[in-house]
């Protein structure tokens, strides 16, 4: 693999143990995998940063793995302040951090240009996986840039701009009948063994693309971290990744602490929220999921326990809110921020409003939203008409 002069390899995130760069799936443990840097050899500065053009999440290329990656140049997105919603909830400043401003839409660009770029280097000449929606179109867009065949396993419930889109950008699509864990087991029964594997936390790759978002951020509050980050949670990548990219920056001597991170779920399904609100340190499968956030409905998150432990590294908190608030919120920050939220940031936005009172006035809040509200405009709609609007 062509990797980054300061990529050390993959490690096991429960023992430690090393593996090659070029290993995909869980360690003997039965843990995901965890690409690991030499800190040593970064240097990092305010100056130096500066010098380099805010165009794309590259810019951190000393502390991503691959030296030749498959880009669309995703990642420099907006943190954009909305003052409104943050006298809403009293605080000094609230910012979105919109991912709806990626290649493709969705934060999920960051970590598909890894996986992908991993994918390549194995020499690999057809990918796969299964998501919600978001993921198959993502991946089949950085699938065309290298010229592989691209297979998304989407349940049926996918949002039709998502169908649309996975076969605009050249990609296959498996749509399953059912919910997001029929895809999953859809593509477990056909994988085979010359498919290469994008699937969360099996390929160790895909996480580290949601680290540059906390970069992203620490540098636009001139290399300072807000109090708290509220994130929409659904696998756990995001979490983790954002967890130790704040980790990395302390590490590195950038920023003094890290921000209290918020995992933000739906009541409909919420194996986090749960597992962190019983004091427990894995989650358990949700028996019925029941969400119209569909991107958020993960009932059994790869990344649980990572997702667990993040919240615990940074004095977290995890929140679960009802579908209407989380659409409502979604349009009042369209109407009142100029950000077209999608659901999935809905969801973290309701989760802002409810930990109000925990607060401080002269707090900053980040608020993730994950994916572009065009996405999904047919629901947002929809809880407007309800509304008799």
């Amino acid at each position: 693999m062509q990797t980054s002069d300061t990529f050390s390899g993959l490690v096991c995130t429960e023992t430690g143990d090393e593996y090659d760069a070029d290993v995909t799936g869980t360690s003997a443990a039965d843990a995901p995998l965890d690409p690991t840097y030499d800190l040593d050899a970064v240097e990092w500065d305010a100056a130096t940063l500066a010098e380099r053009p805010f165009d794309t999440m590259w810019r951190y290329r000393e502390l991503l793995p691959f030296s030749d990656p498959v880009t669309a140049n995703e990642g420099a997105t907006p943190l954009v302040e909305a003052s409104a919603l943050g006298d809403e909830v009293s605080v000094g400043s609230l910012y979105i951090k919109d991912e709806g401003r990626n290649p493709t839409g969705t934060v999920l660009d960051r970590g598909f240009s890894l996986a992908v770029t991993a994918a390549r280097e194995a020499g690999t000449e057809l990918v796969a996986h299964a998501s919600p929606g978001n993921g198959a179109q993502s991946a089949a867009s950085y699938a065309g840039l290298i010229d592989v065949r691209s297979y998304g396993f989407v349940p049926s419930r996918t949002p039709f701009p998502n169908k649309a889109m996975v076969n605009v950008h050249g990609g296959q699509m498996k749509v399953i009948g059912g919910r997001y864990p029929a895809a999953l087991s859809a593509l477990h029964e056909k994988l085979k063994s010359d498919w290469y594997t994008l699937q969360e936390f099996d390929n160790p790759y895909r996480h580290e693309g949601a680290k540059t978002i906390a970069y992203e951020i620490a540098e636009r509050l001139d290399l300072s971290v807000p109090d708290w980050v509220v994130v929409p949670a659904a696998t756990g990548e995001l979490l983790y990744g954002l967890s130790k990219g704040f980790r990395d920056l302390t590490d590195l001597g950038l920023v003094d602490d890290v921000p209290r991170l918020v995992a933000a779920q739906s009541v409909g399904c919420s194996p986090i929220a749960t597992a962190w609100e019983a004091g427990n340190d894995a989650t358990e499968a949700w028996n019925h999921p029941d969400t119209i956030v569909g991107e958020l409905e993960i009932p059994d998150p790869a990344g649980g326990t990572l997702a667990l432990r993040a919240l615990d590294a940074t004095n977290g908190v995890a929140v679960s809110v009802s579908d209407d608030d989380a659409l409502q919120s979604a349009v009042t920050a369209a109407q009142t921020a100029g950000v077209e939220v999608g659901p999935a940031g809905g969801v973290a936005l309701a989760a802002t409003w409810e930990l109000a009172d925990e607060f401080a006035e002269d707090d900053t809040v980040v608020v993730v939203n994950t994916e572009s509200g065009t996405k999904n405009a047919d629901i947002l709609r929809s809880h407007l008409m309800g509304q008799g609007i």
